[in-house]
């Protein structure tokens, strides 16, 4: 079973991230089950969202508690807490990040596979706004051959339409491209 960890901002789309990952893991045959973990949370307050996938049905129903990967949307959250907490041994880290993974293991001290990408910047270029959910779901990809971008392809354009639905696209293929892991 791969568990999957989610750490964003509310509005920042996490939840939709777990969702998407989800929907296009079940188009393929896996099993997949998403959740988020919030309470009445506003609008940037730290979200935290759920996401597995097995080959076999999934009876499990709690929090992810030791994520094989932890997603991190807020560069900001990074002060805030440590992502890696409960990672298992030979977990990645995907950071919405300018810093490269080098410089973000010599920052912080995560020995973990490190992917980093600029989500932010990408988000502005192909959305107009830091809305980095799909653009952090093209760093995930780059980070296992689980699935593929043609795979959540069509979750995304079910999910934003025809008018949102390309510019979500391109900003997965662009972090798709443009992360850069450090094992």
């Amino acid at each position: 079973m791969l568990e999957i960890r989610f750490h964003g901002r509310g509005g920042q789309g996490a939840v939709t991230s777990a969702e998407l990952l989800a929907i296009a893991a079940i188009s393929k045959d896996i099993y997949a089950q998403a959740f988020p973990s919030f309470g009445p949370e506003r609008r940037g307050a730290p979200v935290v969202a759920f996401c597995r996938l097995d080959d076999k049905k999934i009876n499990i129903r709690a929090k992810v508690y030791n994520p094989d990967i932890v997603i991190v949307l807020d560069p900001g959250l990074l002060s805030l807490i440590n992502p890696t907490e409960g990672m298992k041994e030979g977990g990645t880290l995907v950071l919405n990040s300018k810093k490269t993974p080098v410089e973000i293991r010599d920052e912080y001290g995560f020995n973990s596979r490190i992917v980093a990408v600029d989500a932010n910047k990408i988000a502005h270029e192909e959305l107009g706004r830091p809305i980095v959910n799909t653009t952090m779901l093209g760093a995930f990809l780059k980070s296992t051959d689980l699935l593929t971008v043609k795979d959540i392809e069509r979750p995304i354009m079910e999910r934003f339409g025809t008018k949102l639905g390309p510019k979500n696209i391109r900003a997965l293929e662009r972090a798709y491209k443009e992360a850069v892991i450090k094992e």
